[in-house]
């Protein structure tokens, strides 16, 4: 067991004793961390809540004797999460005093900065688009790049820079150097990390009987897995997270199991890690997923964290439903599987015990007919919270009539909510534009929204009527087989 953190930066090994510094905590981001040292000031704060990207560095992790770079918010990471890891900032990304590194320097040759606050952010991110495709398509360079925004400059220049950059099959001075980083990266003990302070008590376990061990023992601690979530409420409310449970460094929840029924997918999986995996099996929620947060959240936020939340905005949660998925929570006591359905039982609140954990979720695979859809409302398509999410399911029967269907919708009340009166109308109606534009008037019926920010309750209505119109639309011409 460890009680210090130890990660590479500048190419060599650092360590951090929180019980020796005077200014860090276990939960200082890494942001604040950078930006406390003379020669780190490339990283900004710009919305200290991942959403615009100035932050983003890179991280470089071992897996199977190799390294995986990934683009991250720096100011949603907590120090013990980079432990054993390589942190990459934009001060290491030139070649020499002389030659700046191929992202750089086609920034540059493209004009892609103006005032240039943005910049080390974009460079991050066209950092890891290059270390991880060659010849990237449009639709890579715009994903890649959906997490960071631009003010004044505009994106052509800055996409026209990662397009001409990245041709090189990733080949770069990383790549000469990664055999020394690999064997840096090996010497650090891949143990638990307790830090106790003054203030804190932060957690880094690494086997998931520990975890349980120490959530018996705390029930009321905040557990992590990504805390792209929890960490808002260090960077926005500035709240002292007493004691945390980091799952991050649980190797036990990174898998996923396939079987003939279903897929069986561990907490520790990020939703980047998770995205191949389900693309073919669970269109849905790929679609989902595609316009959820940005890729630098994906590569840290987790399904099950996304669950945790119990959000009624969550973008995954009522395509979840629709699936039939369920939820598997496990103790000291024992392991328990609860539908997700279920698990969410008010505003932000599940039927989680204090003393368990979310381990993994299942995904049933869908039957021979069955027809998912997911949607999202937002006020822009990416990088956005919804205003309202849905995921539907539709099983035709014979005669063109509905054997069953459900619609499950987010923002619509104060958790996510299937509409029983509009489901119950359909079952065993034709599934045709006459039925579905009676069913819609039942919405009023299930659910009275409030308005905010994002919307009005007039408008999301409106809204949810008409994304099951949408449904039918895009459903009524498929023959089941």
């Amino acid at each position: 067991m460890q009680t210090t953190i130890t990660f590479i930066l500048d190419d060599k090994i650092i360590s951090i004793d929180f019980g020796n510094s005077s200014k860090l905590t276990p939960t200082t981001t890494v942001l604040n961390y950078l930006r406390s040292l003379p020669a780190h000031k490339g990283v900004k704060e710009g919305c200290a809540e991942g959403d615009c990207g100035a932050c983003t560095v890179v991280i470089a992790e071992l897996i199977k004797n190799r390294l995986r770079y990934l683009a991250v918010d720096s100011c949603l990471v907590f120090l013990p999460m980079i432990h054993g890891k390589q942190l990459i900032t934009v001060e290491n990304l030139k070649i020499n005093s002389e030659h700046l590194h191929p992202v750089q320097q086609a920034m540059v040759d493209t004009d892609g900065s103006q005032c240039g606050f943005c910049t080390p952010g974009f460079i991050m991110s066209m950092f890891a688009l290059y270390k991880n495709h060659t010849n990237p398509t449009r639709a890579q360079i715009d994903d890649a790049l959906t997490g960071n925004l631009c003010r004044c400059t505009g994106y052509r220049p800055i996409i026209e820079a990662a397009a001409k950059s990245c041709i090189k099959n990733g080949m770069d001075h990383f790549t000469r150097d990664e055999s020394r980083i690999i064997e840096l990266l090996k010497s650090i003990p891949e143990e638990s990390v307790h830090i106790e302070t003054d203030r804190q008590r932060y957690y880094h376990p690494a086997s998931i009987s520990e975890a349980l061990e120490l959530k018996s023992k705390y029930p009321d601690a905040d557990v992590i897995n990504g805390a792209t979530d929890a960490a808002l409420r260090v960077t926005k409310k500035h709240a002292l997270l007493e004691t945390v449970i980091d799952l991050s460094g649980v190797t036990d929840l990174l898998y996923i199991d396939e079987s003939d029924t279903a897929f069986t997918i561990g907490a520790g999986i990020s939703l980047t890690g998770l995205m191949p995996r389900i693309k073919n099996d669970f269109g849905a929620l790929y679609s989902i997923l595609e316009v959820f947060g940005s890729q630098q959240i994906r590569n840290f936020a987790t399904l099950s964290g996304n669950l945790a939340t119990a959000s009624p905005i969550g973008d995954t949660l009522p395509v979840l439903i629709a699936y039939g998925a369920s939820v598997v929570l496990e103790s000291t006591r024992g392991k328990r599987e609860i539908p997700v359905e279920q698990f969410i039982t008010g505003y932000r609140e599940t039927a989680k015990e204090s003393d368990e954990l979310i381990t993994a979720v299942i995904l049933p695979k869908p039957a021979e007919g069955e027809i998912f859809r997911s949607y999202k409302i937002s006020k822009r398509k990416d990088l956005d919270i919804s205003t309202i999410s849905s995921g539907f399911k539709l099983v035709p029967g014979n005669d063109e009539k509905v054997e069953s269907i459900i619609l499950a919708y987010g923002g619509m009340a104060e958790k996510i909510k299937r509409a029983d009166t509009v489901e119950q109308f359909l079952t065993g109606k034709e599934w045709n534009r006459i039925t579905v534009e009676e069913a819609m008037q039942y919405i009023d019926d299930d659910f009275n929204p409030i308005s905010d920010v994002r919307g009005g309750a007039e408008m999301r209505r409106v809204a949810a009527k008409n994304l099951l119109l949408k449904f039918w639309v895009e459903t009524a011409s498929i023959e089941v087989v």
